[in-house]
């Protein structure tokens, strides 16, 4: 795979006032925003091509990370309006940017050393999703993974990270609007047409001013 979406739009209302006049994506992790990371790591793994979705302060984002010629990648931009589409919105709203084959998604307020190299969708599977076991800040777990690595809905015991592959079919019937992947993912976890992944390595969401500093730390 060569395009990745990078989920940019949110609020981060729980990281105010940090995120008063800044965007979500552009918190700093050792003086590097979080969206940068995110860059650096998809341009060593090979990607070329990354689609950035972004409402609140998205003008922020365009103006620190510019076309990606800097990284050695094609930044392409994926505007929403005022509140953005969440997570499923934003991915059929982008589609006409990330073209036919498959691609991956990662959430912006997440900090990883997650190699995106590895990622890939099975030809029985219509996605692929990364988790990890569940993180004692999560009051419950999301999912759970059957013995042939399918995603699944029974005995959970996993958070999912924020990182997924998918095949563009998943979301072309889908109508625009705003609206969570979330649902979707359950169902691919009801017909066990997706495949998963459990990573061991360092992954942190950045979904609070503590762990901010733990990802600091």
């Amino acid at each position: 795979m060569k395009t990745a979406m990078i989920l940019a739009a949110g609020r981060g209302s729980r990281l105010k006032p940090l995120t008063n006049n800044i965007p979500k994506a552009l918190c700093l992790v050792h003086g590097i925003p979080l969206i940068e990371y995110h860059v650096n790591n998809l341009a060593k793994s090979g990607f070329t091509h990354i689609v950035i979705n972004h409402a609140y302060l998205g003008g922020k984002i365009r103006q620190h990370l510019g076309c990606g010629d800097r990284f050695g990648v094609d930044i392409r931009y994926s505007p929403e309006p005022t509140g953005g589409l969440e997570t499923g919105g934003g991915i059929v709203n982008a589609l006409p940017l990330l073209g036919t084959e498959p691609f991956v998604t990662v959430n912006a307020d997440i900090y990883t050393d997650f190699d995106f190299s590895r990622l890939h969708v099975a030809e029985n599977s219509l996605a692929n999703f990364v988790l990890v076991k569940k993180p004692a800040f999560r009051p419950h777990s999301d999912f759970g993974l059957s013995k042939d690595n399918r995603l699944s809905n029974d005995n959970k015991q996993y958070t999912y990270t924020g990182i997924a592959c998918y095949r563009p079919a998943l979301f072309e019937k889908l109508k625009p609007g705003r609206f969570s992947v979330a649902p979707l993912l359950s169902q691919l976890a009801e017909d066990q047409s997706a495949s998963a992944e459990v990573f061991h390595g360092k992954w942190i969401d950045i979904g609070s001013p503590e762990r901010l500093k733990q990802a600091n730390a």
